[in-house]
């Protein structure tokens, strides 16, 4: 654990209690993507099987529970409460997530893991533990999308997306310090190169982002972008 770290998770847990605020405050889902958010579900239950098989600490057992948790109750709540559900626009909410986002990263996973292992080395959680790697750093890509769509979004949404953005960031930050501070740290170079892809899909936010908060005004995308 260090302070890059520590920021990282409580800058991903803050944009899960900006997005929960967001829904039960405006009692609508315009300008959210459930299907965002149902890679991240797929990407934390398969990560996190270690759960029931291994115990670091008792935080990093709360902080797996509480994202698998919360992103779940955002899933069933655009999905299946009112008034909520009857806000989301599937229209603009329209990438093929499964077809274009989980089935390839299942299918690169799968022969990463073979090329790195073998058949006589085969490990189902090592497998899945690398799809979520390669899921989580597209899984914002439908959410990003439906901005690009809606152009204009509210403040709260466009903060949980720039939360969500800078826990990446940070995990980035927190990676180089523990390259230069730990003996023997173990190098992830499939995590690394993720990690920046994710982090680069955010560029673009992160410029009109900062852009109408210096402004003062609300978040929003040029007609042209």
């Amino acid at each position: 654990m260090n302070i890059f770290r520590f920021c990282g998770d409580m800058s991903h847990l803050f944009s899960i209690i900006v997005l929960l605020l967001r829904l039960r405050v405006a009692k609508n889902a315009q300008g959210i993507s459930v299907r965002t958010h149902e890679l991240f579900l797929a990407v934390f239950v398969t990560r996190y099987l270690d759960l029931f098989t291994t115990y670091y600490s008792l935080y990093n057992s709360c902080m797996k529970i509480i994202y698998i948790g919360s992103t779940a109750a955002i899933v069933y709540t655009i999905k299946f409460q009112e008034p909520i559900k009857s806000t989301y626009d599937k229209s603009q909410d329209s990438f093929l997530h499964w077809k274009f986002a989980a089935a390839p990263c299942g299918v690169l996973a799968f022969l990463t893991h073979l090329i790195g292992s073998g058949i006589a080395d085969f490990n189902l959680l090592e497998l899945l533990w690398t799809f979520s790697i390669y899921c989580e750093a597209i899984a914002i890509l439908p959410q990003l999308i439906v901005i690009q769509r809606y152009r204009e979004i509210e403040n709260l949404t466009g903060n949980y997306v720039f939360f969500m953005g800078a826990y990446r960031a940070l995990y980035i930050l927190n990676w180089v310090y523990r390259a230069n501070t730990e003996k023997g740290y173990r190098h992830h170079w499939v995590v690394y190169i993720c990690g920046v892809i994710q982090t680069l899909l955010y560029a673009d936010f992160f410029y009109y982002y900062f852009k109408s908060k210096s402004q003062g005004g609300k978040f929003s995308l040029p007609t042209n972008a």
